[in-house]
């Protein structure tokens, strides 16, 4: 079971403009706060970046702040360095019904990435989490992360509001060009393209202003 069987239509934006860390994290925000169906968001970094989760300590990354643009996600998880990623985010609004706990959607939006993948990268997704070894997203596989040859190659971390579900999440593989149209079909068959509008985007630039542009959410740990 794919994890949009339980809704009618699934709304893409692949969004082909490069954009800052915060504004990244701002659109997603802003994208849950006022989707009104299942939302699927492909995104660009303007520059190479690194995110890590809401929980996470900013002396973790501090060195990476002259190399890197750095934000704090409002999600969960490890860090994650961006730039050469399929990055990628989905939002189920509390309006969508959908039935499954987080884990199950994570696992299930996983199975579509794995799905997606050229049958020749043989991928798999883990059955267990591994023992943790940094705080790098990246060097802990959790269960259902993707993996190929053993490797972790996709991740994502959760927020759950009163709005509804945000699972953002990183790709890290040289993948096909069509892969994003791939993996969209395989999360739904009933696919609406879509474009940002200009409320949106001035709604997700207040956010980021106020929020992830901010040193105030950037060390706050």
């Amino acid at each position: 079971m794919h994890v949009m069987d339980v809704i009618d239509e699934l709304e893409v934006f692949d969004d082909v403009e490069p954009r800052s860390a915060a504004m990244n994290m701002a659109i997603d925000e802003a994208l849950l706060q006022t989707a009104s169906r299942p939302t699927l968001r492909f995104y660009r970094w303007a520059r190479p970046a690194l995110s890590f989760g809401y929980f996470g300590s900013f002396s973790d990354v501090a060195d990476e702040e002259s190399d890197r643009e750095l934000v704090r996600r409002w999600t969960g998880g490890g860090i994650v360095l961006h730039g050469q990623d399929v990055t990628y985010s989905v939002i189920l609004p509390h309006a969508a019904s959908c039935p499954a706990p987080p884990r199950v959607i994570y696992s299930q939006i996983h199975g579509a990435i794995r799905a997606a993948l050229p049958r020749h990268m043989d991928a798999a997704l883990a059955t267990h989490a591994a023992p943790k070894i940094s705080e790098a997203c990246f060097g802990n596989a959790v269960e259902a992360d993707v993996l190929v040859d053993g490797r972790k190659i996709a991740g994502a971390a959760q927020r759950r509001t009163r709005a509804g579900l945000l699972h953002q999440g990183s790709i890290q593989h040289a993948l096909p060009p069509d892969f994003r149209d791939t993996f969209a079909a395989a999360l739904c068959a009933s696919l609406r393209h879509a474009s940002f509008h200009d409320e949106l985007l001035q709604k997700a630039q207040g956010i980021a202003e106020r929020k992830y542009a901010t040193a105030e959410w950037l060390r706050r740990r």
